[in-house]
């Protein structure tokens, strides 16, 4: 049986503001598993830890959905970061 790698988070910071600590994803599924959207929470510790392929999700559906998504960068980082 293979082990699916999920060691990933999302992190999110503000471009203008550099002293704003960063926040990260936390991912909403459906009671089937199928995604809805995402949350950014300061709590490193609540945060989604996610696989390479459900992170970049992220970061395309907020850059899809948030107007104001130039204002951040957002990336994927190791979990242990």
């Amino acid at each position: 049986m293979e082990t699916i790698d999920q060691r990933y988070l999302v992190q999110q910071k503000k471009r203008v503001d550099q002293s704003k600590p960063p926040v990260f994803a936390k991912v909403m599924r459906s009671k089937e598993g199928e995604f809805e959207g995402v949350s950014f929470i300061k709590n490193k510790e609540k945060a989604t830890v996610m696989t390479v392929t459900d992170a970049q999700e992220v970061i395309d559906w907020a850059a899809r959905t948030k107007d104001n998504a130039h204002e951040y960068e957002t990336k994927i980082i190791c979990f242990g970061q």
